[in-house]
């Protein structure tokens, strides 16, 4: 029986695809409900959609039987792992890792410099006519705080290096040492916040980091203090952010939100100090040619069985 392999992007735009498994193509349409492209129980690896609706990129998952992979297309994968009990042991979950970083990580400086430069201001005068000046902060001499510090994190303080930052103090799940200096554990948060000018959220959204921004986080960062957020929208508590945003004791940016897609009439809308963009750190120019890299040079490890990158965990393996 010939393998299938699921992928979001067309067969005949990707180069370099091994030969062996039989590749369909399958989105899952303008409206969700596109008709799968195969027989199910045939589909080896399934790609996930990108830039789909979460119940379109999981509605796969419990009729594919003899999966073994699961690709996306995103660097979290929180989505997918709501939906593990649909798939059978074995099969390793693979994230973007080498897709994303330069965007988002462009994007992160990108929202820390608006919002410090106060160019949300400037768009609003040039609208109405009106020529705005005044002293600004600048991002030299500042204090940022990275709080994730894997393949983004690290991406983001390329990018802030020219930038003659005072300091870049860095944060993931556990200590270790990088050529750029330590990286210190999420226990250290606590310690870290007051001395940081701009905090910069890339970390994965897991049940540890769900709401790691709290009314306590928030109330250690320093008056004044810029919260960028480019990871996940839950990792901030919205009803927290939106208390000390009221106050006007710090302000924020953000490419994500707790709800997304943020509804009209939210007050996140109108919070003062806040400047939102829609969850765009990864879809840029540079993403397709990323993705089909990737995809391809997974599927050659995967025919030739070779180790498969960027694997998350592996389906009924301890911990999963």
């Amino acid at each position: 029986m010939t393998a299938e392999v699921w992928l979001p992007i067309r067969p005949d735009e990707m180069d370099g695809l091994p030969e062996g498994p039989r590749y369909l193509f399958w989105d899952g349409g303008d409206d969700g409900n596109q008709d799968f492209p195969g027989d199910p129980a045939r589909c080896a690896v399934y790609v996930v959609p990108y830039m789909k609706p979460h119940p379109v990129r999981v509605r796969p998952l419990e009729h594919l039987g003899g999966v073994q992979v699961v690709q996306t297309l995103t660097a979290g994968v929180d989505d997918v792992m709501g939906r593990l009990d649909a798939l059978p042991p074995g099969v390793r979950l693979c994230n973007a890792r080498g897709v994303h970083e330069a965007s988002t990580a462009e994007l992160a400086l990108t929202l820390t410099l608006a919002a410090l430069r106060g160019v949300p201001d400037f768009v609003r005068a040039q609208d109405k006519g009106e020529w705005l000046g005044g002293f600004r902060p600048a991002l030299a001499d500042r204090n940022v705080l990275i709080v994730g510090y894997g393949a983004i994190g690290a991406a983001t303080e390329d990018r802030l290096v020219p930038f003659e930052v005072a300091r870049v103090a860095r944060v993931a799940r556990s200590a270790r040492t990088t050529a750029r200096g330590p990286v210190h554990p999420l226990a250290e948060l606590p310690a870290l916040l007051p001395e940081a000018d701009v905090v910069i959220l890339c970390t994965p959204l897991t049940e540890e980091t769900r709401h790691l921004v709290d009314a306590g986080f928030l109330a250690r960062m320093k008056d004044g203090a810029l919260l960028v957020n480019v990871a996940r929208g839950p990792v901030v508590d919205t009803e927290a952010l939106l208390a000390e945003t009221r106050r006007g004791r710090i302000t924020a940016a953000l490419d994500v939100t707790d709800p997304e897609p943020l509804p009209a009439g939210h007050p996140l809308w109108r919070a003062p100090g806040v400047l939102i963009s829609p969850h765009v750190g990864g879809p840029t120019s540079a993403f397709l040619p990323r993705a089909k890299r990737l995809v391809t040079d997974q599927l050659t490890r995967f025919v030739n069985g070779e180790p498969l990158r960027n694997v998350i965990l592996t389906t009924g393996a301890s911990g999963a």
